[in-house]
């Protein structure tokens, strides 16, 4: 990502930051790169801090203020400090966790240290844990917030910082914009007080999460027999979730899940994969590998923070979309009621599902923040998920995504379905023949230059097209409605695009669907041919219309 390079006297301000930064290592980064006279390297490191994006403060591992450091992790917490004590919160609980990337223990140590110096009540987890036990214990211990180290599913020289607020879920707006201004206001970072006097959590932590999370999802509504019958491959990623997600199937009665060896303890260097995410090109090759070799009946990826997971069943990867109906769909069959929810940039499946059992279903901006605060207290909401991977089954437990509760219910149906001789792959089709064939994909442009991305929205927003598969379509500007999102919408008759930068990454990502027919069996073999033509004729499309 290109960023302005800074202006003044650029060697003074990084020798400025570098006496105030409190850890050696990272004070003589900067020292190294001023006396080299890396004016490039430093203008990338100065060229303004981390924001606070989708999922809080995430960023490559690199001293500077815009890098993720010691200093940076200081001042960060002390702005969060300030900014609960002036919103009536101060000395209250606050949690922390951590995943196992490079240093993510030393961030979530001087968290607590700064937390606790201006007088929070500060609990940290035990050990490296997967993010939704953090984002459970927030509610579960009663605090004000939540602080959880970890980059997800970025690359391996990556790290960040989520935050949590009282009632279980990530910040929103504009509350994000707050803290960013309190930690503005936070002078040098060794000037920053600290303290010791936090605790360390034991393990009825993780069992709590387990717990309400099996409790949640009821595993005995599918006969014991079925459930020991199932056999699951599963990749931790070389992330955290592999211990955390055992005891959680054994809890729900079902069989050991058969773990991709290399990849099953934490190993920050992810030594196996280019990139490790689920949706990556190559990412869980040994899990199709090992999948096939077992004759498992499904097989489950997470991500390293195991918030998210990706199903493959039949040899194929399943799509984000394509989970999160058939969960829906399952709850639904349940008779689960309330709101389910998914984020705009989702497909449009689950809410055909919702209408044809009379159940209310809404659209959200795009992130679990805003999906978490769907549902109304007359229909609270019961499930929510986005395409990217990401699934709540048990919001009632864990208010944010949660990848080893969906890895649980994906399981259970696998199970359910073995039961009656049919997999995930036919009940996909059986919906199909219900409601239709809905396709979706994306068209996605990753840049060096922003203004690439502006550029594009903004000649999309004055010259929108006016059909797309020879169907017209409404244009609408997301930015003008409540709450206002950098995205557009393109609606036509069984054709849908959202267009959006992304929060996380310097990209521009269309989001397409179709919907194709399907009259009878005969029909889903055809009706998949013509999705995917649809798919590619909407890609270049759109290509067209952004001008990439």
């Amino acid at each position: 990502m290109s960023h302005p390079a800074p202006t003044g006297d650029l060697p003074a301000t990084a020798r400025a930051w570098a006496d105030a930064d409190p850890h050696d290592g990272d004070r003589a980064e900067i020292r190294g790169l001023v006396d080299a006279g890396d004016t490039a390297e430093l203008g990338r490191r100065f060229a303004g801090p981390l924001t606070f994006g989708t999922a809080g403060l995430r960023g490559p591992l690199r001293a500077g203020p815009a890098g993720m450091n010691a200093a940076v992790v200081a001042r960060a917490a002390a702005g969060l400090g300030a900014w609960l004590t002036a919103s009536g919160h101060g000395g209250g609980g606050v949690v922390i966790g951590f995943d196992a990337r490079r240093r993510s223990e030393e961030f979530a140590r001087i968290s607590a240290e700064v937390l606790a110096a201006a007088g929070f009540a500060v609990q940290v987890l035990p050990r490296p844990l997967p993010t939704p036990v953090l984002a459970f214990a927030v509610r579960h211990l009663g605090c004000a917030a939540g602080i959880m180290v970890t980059a997800s599913h970025n690359p391996p020289d990556d790290n960040g910082y989520k935050v949590y607020l009282g009632d279980g879920a990530q910040l929103v707006p504009p509350a994000d914009r707050e803290i960013e201004v309190a930690i503005g206001s936070v002078g040098p970072a060794r000037e920053v007080p600290r303290s010791d006097d936090w605790v360390a959590l034991d393990d009825r932590i993780e069992t709590g999460y387990v717990d309400a999370v099996v409790r949640a999802v009821d595993p005995e509504r599918v006969p014991a027999a079925d459930r020991a019958a199932l056999t699951v491959a599963y990749t931790a990623m070389h992330g955290v979730g592999a211990g955390t997600t055992r005891l959680v199937f054994a809890a729900a009665g079902l069989a050991e899940p058969v773990s991709v060896p290399e990849q099953d303890v934490p190993d920050p260097a992810f030594p196996t994969v280019s990139f490790p995410n689920p949706e990556e090109p190559g990412a869980v090759d040994l899990l199709l590998a090992l999948a096939e070799r077992v004759g498992a009946d499904v097989a489950i990826a997470e991500d390293p923070d195991a918030d998210r997971c990706s199903v493959v069943c039949g040899g194929r990867q399943l799509t984000g979309d394509e989970v999160g109906a058939l969960l829906a769909d399952w709850l639904l069959r349940r008779g689960v009621r309330g709101t389910y929810a998914s984020s705009l940039v989702s497909g449009s499946l689950m809410h055909a599902i919702a209408e044809s059992h009379g159940v209310a279903s809404e659209e959200t901006p795009t992130g679990f923040k805003w999906i978490m605060r769907a549902g109304s207290p007359e229909a609270p909401l019961v499930y929510g998920y986005e395409e990217a991977l990401g699934y709540s089954v048990a919001p009632s437990a864990v208010r944010d995504k949660d990848g080893i509760s969906a890895a649980l219910a994906v399981a259970l149906l696998a199970a359910e379905l073995k039961a009656g001789g049919r997999t995930l792959l036919d009940r996909l089709d059986e919906l199909a023949e219900e409601h239709g064939l809905f396709v979706t994909g994306q068209l996605s442009a990753r840049v060096e230059d922003l203004s690439l991305i502006s550029d594009a929205m903004t000649r999309l927003r004055s010259a929108p097209p006016g059909a797309l598969l020879g169907r017209p379509v409404e244009f609408a500007d997301l930015a003008l409605e409540k709450p206002p999102v950098d995205a557009v919408r393109l609606l036509g008759d069984g054709v849908r695009v959202i267009v959006r930068p992304s929060g996380t990454e310097p990209k521009l990502k269309a989001y397409l669907e179709t919907v194709i027919p399907v009259h009878d069996d005969a029909g889903i073999i055809a009706a998949r041919g013509r999705g995917a033509d649809e798919l590619d004729q909407l890609r270049a499309e759109m290509s067209a219309a952004l001008g990439l």
